[in-house]
């Protein structure tokens, strides 16, 4: 390592923790400072679309 804290990422394409050798950054979420956080990275990313989703600044779905 160089000095710096270990990310870690959620892998799209294999649903799974990796470390900063890991798949392209095109099929990852992340960085995350633990493996905890990387883990329930599809837990943030549905609990962030439902608040968009449910926020009037964010739904046009009224609007004529």
């Amino acid at each position: 390592m160089n000095g710096e804290p270990e990310r870690f990422y959620f892998c799209l394409k294999h649903h799974r923790v990796e470390g900063e050798k890991g798949c392209p950054a095109r099929d990852r979420l992340g960085p995350y400072d633990t493996r905890v956080e990387a883990e329930h990275a599809l837990e943030k990313v549905a609990e962030r679309n439902e608040r968009w989703e449910n926020d009037p600044a964010w739904n046009d779905d009224d609007q004529e």
